[in-house]
C-alpha cells in the first residue's frame, strides 16, 4: 500500500516524496483510524485525504464551508482526470439531485459538500446508497465553540457516521489551540484520540511589530527595502483601493482585492498577482484562502487582526518556498483603540440582533413560517441604507444568527450560467416539432454543448447570442420561456454573496437567542482579543514564542530573527543568561526600589557588564524606571 500511495502522489501531483507527517497521516487513514491532522497554512492538507481516497475503493466525502476553495479543488481534480463534484448552498434541487445520483452510482470519486447539506433528507437518502471510503472534514476548528470560527452545522457532522459506521474520519485544520484540538475529536465522535501535529514554527518567517504614527510612509519604505511580491492586509474595502493607489503613486506595482468585486475581476487581479505581473496585492481578509504562491516575501498588516488564529494564517502565506520572508504588523495607538471599538460593534445588543433578523425577513418579503433553505442575493450597502443600520452591526448580527442556526451568509462566489434538459431526446424532438419557434434555438444549444441530458452544463449567453445573431437579453428571454415550459432547467449566473435561511422565518418575538451562548462567545472573543493585544504590545518576548505558546507549544526556543530577538541580541547576552539575570532582578524590583550596586551584588554570579546591559535594556523597554536618580523600580503595569 505504501508503494501504491507513492505512485499516486507521483502520477497525479508529480512529487517524488511526501512532506513531513503527510505519509503518517495517510497511513493512519488507510488503517481505518479516525485522525486529526494539524498542518500549518501551506502544509499540504488536501493531499492527506486525496491520496488515500484514490488508494481506496469508494467515494470520499469532503466537508468544507469555503465555497471558493471547494470549487478550486474540484476544478484541480477534474483537470487531473479525477471525477469530482461539489454541492453547496444556492444550488437548485435538480442540480443537487443529479450530482448525488452520480455519486450513488459510483461514477464520482470526490464529493465536496458544505456542512449544512449533510442534514438534508435528499442527501441522507442517497448516502445510504453510496460506498463511502473516507469522510474528510476541512477547517475542522469550525466544530468548536471555543474556536474563532464556530459554525453550528459542523456539530451535526457526527450524526451521519451512523450511516457509514466503518468509514474513518480525517479532520484537518491549520490553526487550533489545545482546547479546540480536544473538542474536535469529541464532537466528531473519534473512537480513539489520534492527532498528528506538525510544529507551527516557521523558521524562515521573520515576525516584527512596528509602531509608527506615519504607517503609510513606513509601508512604502518597507516595500522598497524588501524585494519580491507581497500582500498588504487592511480591514475595509475602501482602504484597499486607497492603499493600492498610494503604492502605485510611489512607483510600486500594486492592485487591490476584496469580496465586493465582480468574481471575474477578482480572478483577473488574482491571476496577475500569481503570475508576477502585479507585485503587491492590497486586500481584506477575503484574499489568500486556498492560494498557494510559494514566493511571497512579505506580508504586512496595516490593521491589527481580531485574533491570533486569523493572523497566523494570513502571515503564514509568506515564505512557503522555505526562503526568508517577513510578517509585519504596522500600528499606532489609534489602532489599539479601534480594536476595542470594533469588538464592541461585533457584539451588538440582543435587541439589535433581533431587529436585523426581522428586517431581513421583511427585506426579502418572507412570511413567517416560510423560507427554509431559500437563498437570496445579499447587497449589504442597499440593505443597510434602506433600514438605516450600521454595516458592522448588521454583519455582526448576521454572523451571530448564523452561529444560532437561523441563517447563513456565504462569500461572494461567481457561478456561471448552466442548463440541464430533463426530457428524453424523443420528448425534446416532439417539443421541437410542435413548437418550431424554438427549434433553431434548441438545435444551436445541442450543437454547442454536449451532456445536457445528463447534468447541468455551463453556458455562455453572449456566445449563444453571437452564433444566433441575437441580443444577449433575447437569449436570456428564450431560456426563461423554455424553463417555464419545463423543457430545460436554467440557472442564471450568480456573483453576489448569498443569505440562506436555514430554518423557516420565525416571528421576532419567538426568536430564541441564548443569553448564555452570547455571553460565552463574547468572553472567548474578548480573550482572543487580549491575546492579540499582548502579541502586538509585547516588547520583551520573542514573537515566534508568543505565537507558538498560544497554540500549545510552550517549550520553543527564541527565533533570533524577530524584532524583539534582534533588539535583545544587541545586549550581547545569550538567552539563558538574560533569563537568569531577569529572574533575579525582577522580584527584587517588583518588591522595592534598589540601586545599581545593590542589583549588581544580588546578581554577583553574573558578569557585571552583562547585568548592566540587561538593566539598560529593561529601562529602554520601560520595564523599569529610575526613582530619585539613584534607585530603580519595576514599572507597575508590567509587575
Amino acid at each position: 500500500m505504501a508503494e501504491n500511495i507513492h505512485k499516486i502522489l507521483t502520477r497525479y501531483w508529480g512529487y517524488a516524496s511526501f512532506r513531513p507527517l503527510q505519509e503518517d497521516i495517510i497511513k493512519a487513514v488507510l488503517e481505518g483510524r479516525d485522525t486529526l491532522a494539524l498542518l500549518p497554512t501551506g502544509g499540504g492538507k488536501s493531499i492527506c485525504f486525496q491520496v488515500p481516497a484514490l488508494a481506496m475503493d469508494g467515494l470520499c466525502i469532503v466537508v468544507t464551508p469555503l465555497i471558493a476553495l471547494m470549487k478550486d479543488q474540484v476544478a484541480n481534480l477534474q483537470e487531473k482526470g479525477i471525477p469530482a463534484v461539489a454541492i453547496y448552498s444556492g444550488m437548485t434541487y435538480t442540480e443537487i439531485d443529479i450530482r448525488l445520483d452520480n455519486c450513488a452510482h459510483g461514477s464520482v470519486k470526490f464529493l465536496y459538500l458544505s456542512p449544512e447539506r449533510l442534514q438534508t433528507e435528499l442527501f441522507q437518502e442517497r448516502l445510504k446508497r453510496m460506498k463511502v471510503c473516507l469522510l474528510a472534514i476541512d477547517e475542522s476548528h469550525c466544530i468548536s465553540q471555543w474556536g474563532y470560527d464556530f459554525r453550528p452545522p459542523y456539530l451535526k457532522i457526527a450524526e451521519i457516521r451512523d450511516y457509514i459506521p466503518d468509514t474513518p474520519v480525517l479532520a484537518l485544520t491549520a490553526t487550533a489551540t489545545p482546547a479546540v484540538v480536544k473538542d474536535i475529536q469529541e464532537k466528531l465522535a473519534f473512537k480513539f484520540e489520534n492527532v498528528f501535529q506538525k510544529s507551527f514554527e516557521r523558521k524562515n518567517l521573520t515576525y516584527a511589530i512596528k509602531k509608527d504614527e506615519n504607517k503609510q510612509q513606513r509601508l512604502i519604505d518597507m516595500l522598497r527595502k524588501v524585494k519580491g511580491c507581497g500582500i498588504v492586509y487592511v480591514r475595509n474595502r475602501k482602504k484597499t483601493r486607497e492603499i493600492a493607489a498610494l503604492l502605485v503613486k510611489h512607483n510600486i506595482s500594486a492592485d487591490y482585492y476584496h469580496a465586493g468585486l465582480d468574481q471575474r475581476i477578482r480572478d483577473k487581479k488574482q491571476d496577475a498577482w500569481m503570475k508576477g505581473h502585479t507585485r503587491i496585492i492590497v486586500s481584506t481578509n477575503a484574499f489568500g484562502m486556498g492560494i498557494d504562491k510559494p514566493n511571497v516575501r512579505i506580508v504586512i498588516h496595516l490593521d491589527i487582526p481580531d485574533c491570533i488564529e486569523a493572523y497566523f494564517q494570513e502571515a503564514g502565506r509568506g515564505g512557503r518556498d522555505e526562503k526568508r520572508a517577513f510578517a509585519i504588523i504596522l500600528y499606532n495607538d489609534a489602532d489599539i483603540m479601534q480594536l476595542d471599538t470594533h469588538f464592541n460593534y461585533s457584539y451588538p445588543e440582543l435587541s439589535e440582533i433581533k431587529r436585523v433578523y426581522n428586517a431581513l425577513g421583511n427585506y426579502y418579503q418572507l412570511p413567517v413560517g416560510s423560507g427554509n433553505n431559500n437563498s437570496f442575493d445579499f447587497l449589504m450597502t442597499h440593505f443597510t441604507e434602506q433600514y438605516k443600520m450600521n454595516p458592522i452591526i448588521v454583519f455582526s448580527a448576521v454572523k451571530f444568527l448564523e452561529k444560532e442556526g437561523y441563517l447563513m451568509l456565504t462569500e461572494s462566489v461567481y457561478t456561471p450560467s448552466k442548463i440541464y434538459i430533463p426530457l428524453t431526446k424523443e420528448k425534446l424532438y416532439k417539443f421541437q416539432v410542435a413548437n418550431p419557434y424554438y427549434d433553431v434555438f434548441l438545435k444551436t444549444l445541442l450543437r454547442i454543448y454536449s451532456g445536457m441530458f445528463d447534468e447541468f452544463i455551463r453556458i455562455d449567453e453572449a456566445d449563444i447570442a453571437h452564433k444566433l445573431k441575437l441580443e444577449k437579453k433575447e437569449v436570456v428571454m428564450l431560456l426563461e420561456k423554455l424553463q417555464k415550459y419545463n423543457v430545460i432547467h436554467y440557472e442564471p449566473q450568480k456573483d453576489k454573496p448569498q443569505i440562506i435561511f436555514t430554518t423557516e422565518r420565525v416571528d421576532v418575538k419567538d426568536l430564541q437567542i441564548s443569553k448564555e451562548n452570547y455571553s460565552v462567545r463574547k468572553k472567548t472573543a474578548s480573550e482572543r482579543l487580549k491575546a492579540v493585544k499582548n502579541y502586538v504590545e509585547s516588547q520583551n518576548k520573542c514573537r515566534s514564542q508568543i505565537l507558538l505558546a498560544y497554540f500549545g507549544e510552550t517549550d520553543s526556543m527564541r527565533c533570533g530573527t524577530c524584532d524583539v530577538c534582534k533588539d535583545r541580541n544587541k545586549v550581547e547576552v545569550n538567552e539563558m543568561e538574560f533569563n537568569n539575570i531577569l529572574q533575579i532582578v525582577k522580584p527584587l524590583l517588583t518588591a522595592q526600589k534598589m540601586t545599581y550596586n545593590e542589583l549588581f551584588e544580588a546578581a554577583a554570579k553574573h558578569p557585571r557588564d552583562k547585568v548592566a546591559n540587561v538593566l539598560q535594556w529593561l529601562i529602554d523597554k520601560e520595564k523599569i524606571h529610575q526613582v530619585d536618580d539613584i534607585y530603580l523600580l519595576w514599572t507597575k503595569k508590567d509587575a
